[in-house]
């Protein structure tokens, strides 16, 4: 049985990975994994205008601090190396001319000029913009004439005026394109570097990629790529074409509407295994037959938290929705919330400590952490619930009622701090002066953390400390 040889090919254009493609690593990540295959990354910088410095690298680190990780790549090499398009010139201008020999493709000199006024006498005929293949029937004496003089040309695909051209897709069944509505491709430019159409098929096909699994907005240049295949002479890898993410208006998710950069997650403080679980939910779920604790097996279970692991043993390509919920940025911070919540004391300590850059020990973290655990959504939400722990606060969100502070100092500098023992005194204070023991806790709250919603305040103040809880109630007193 052949194995399983799945690819990812991000391009370093951007300023980090998009979010749209770790989506798209993970379905070829857990697919390859379930079937003992192999995940391979390819960088596809041939769009040498566009390239952003140290794009790569951040790529490469965004896939590891994801935990998806791969059996070959431009960083750890592999059988088929190099695994950077732009070091892989010659085999594409090779397969390139093979084309233009077999007649599925030929030499085009039109100049951008030219290109640019014949689109436009296209758009003002109401036309879809296209290359009317001027430089399809040139002689070959033309040609080579042309070519050795040095004039710049491009090669273009030599698509079929007539038929059609099929293929089979995991997800939406067979797909069927009329070959006059499709576009005479580049293939090669002018600078020698291949277009994405080239480039991938000849990737795919050398590093022997069996399923190809991307997004839906790849659909219409798969029968390009087919023609490619079938005029090299090569077997058709498996095409499976997923959802893409959407805005909740449905329109394709970008960075005007949403956050896109896998970055972007990382510096709010998401998790990477709740990113990579919300992202599953895309067009798949948890098939009905896999029952939670307490159902029985083949109840519907609506199952949306599980791991990586338990994705990968129940995920099968054909399940796959054509179309997938829109993107819910509440949504994700609300299963981030529950991973943070599920998580074990010691290990989001770990987390925090290292998400803030060793800014805060993991002792210091500790003290407070059970304290406004259940209230964070992001490991970046603990530093803004905590600050009054580190700093008396300078403003208050509602005025303290100095009289029932000023009751309350004297029981207070007598208690022991104690959570039973103050809170049965503030208690007792309460009904002393004729008042509801939510005020008492509420004067203390504003006083010692200026905010009106905050952790339990009396378990506040035994982390403050005898000492510290009584300076800031005085000084509110004073002033």
């Amino acid at each position: 049985m052949t194995m399983v040889r799945t690819r990812i090919a991000p391009s370093p254009t951007g300023e980090n990975l998009h979010i749209g493609n770790v989506y798209t690593a993970l379905l070829n990540y857990v697919f390859a994994k379930k079937n003992q295959g192999q995940f391979i990354i390819r960088i596809e910088d041939t769009d040498r205008q566009r390239l952003i410095p140290g794009s790569e690298e951040r790529i490469l680190e965004s896939f590891r601090w994801f935990g998806i990780n791969y059996d070959e790549g431009p960083d750890i090499g592999g059988p088929f190396a190099p695994y950077r398009q732009s070091e892989r010139l010659l085999l594409y201008q090779k397969y390139a001319k093979e084309l233009v020999e077999k007649k599925a493709a030929y030499y085009c000199f039109c100049t951008p000029e030219i290109l640019e006024k014949m689109k436009a006498g296209q758009v003002s005929r109401k036309e879809i913009p296209h290359y009317d293949g001027r430089c399809k029937n040139l002689e070959a004496k033309v040609v080579e004439k042309r070519v050795k003089s040095g004039e710049k040309y491009v090669i273009r695909l030599s698509v079929p005026d007539s038929g059609t051209t099929v293929f089979h897709d995991l997800v939406r069944g067979d797909i069927s394109f009329e070959n006059k509505l499709i576009d005479d491709q580049v293939l090669l430019k002018s600078d020698g570097y291949p277009t994405y159409h080239l480039g991938v098929v000849v990737d795919d096909y050398l590093m022997k990629i069996t399923h190809v699994i991307r997004a839906e907005e790849w659909i219409s240049s798969t029968p390009k790529h087919i023609l490619i295949y079938k005029a090299l002479g090569w077997n058709l890898p498996i095409f499976c074409h997923g959802p893409i993410l959407r805005n909740p208006d449905k329109s394709k998710l970008s960075k005007r509407k949403n956050p896109v950069w896998a970055s972007w997650y990382k510096e709010q403080g998401f998790l990477p295994e709740a990113i990579l679980n919300y992202l599953s939910l895309m067009g798949w779920s948890m098939p009905a037959s896999v029952p939670l604790s307490g159902t029985s097996a083949g109840k519907p279970n609506g199952k949306e938290i599980f791991s990586l692991s338990e994705m990968m043993e129940n995920f099968r390509l054909e399940d796959l929705k054509p179309v997938g919920p829109a993107f819910d940025l509440t949504k994700l911070e609300w299963l981030n919330g529950e991973y943070i919540r599920n998580s074990k004391f010691e290990t989001l300590s770990s987390k925090l400590s290292e998400f803030y850059q060793k800014k805060y020990s993991e002792e210091e973290i500790g003290k407070t952490l059970s304290l406004v655990k259940d209230r964070m959504k992001k490991l970046s939400d603990w530093e803004g619930l905590t600050d009054f722990f580190r700093e008396r606060p300078k403003t208050f969100e509602e005025k303290p009622d100095q009289k029932i502070l000023t009751k309350t100092i004297p029981v207070l500098e007598k208690s022991v701090f104690e959570k039973d023992v103050m809170e049965k005194k503030m208690r007792e204070l309460a009904a002393e002066i004729n008042v509801k023991a939510g005020d008492v806790f509420m004067a203390l709250r504003n006083a010692i953390t200026g905010k009106k919603a905050t952790p339990p305040i009396i378990e506040t103040m035994i982390i403050l400390g005898k000492k510290e809880s009584l300076i800031r109630l005085q000084q509110v007193i004073k002033n």
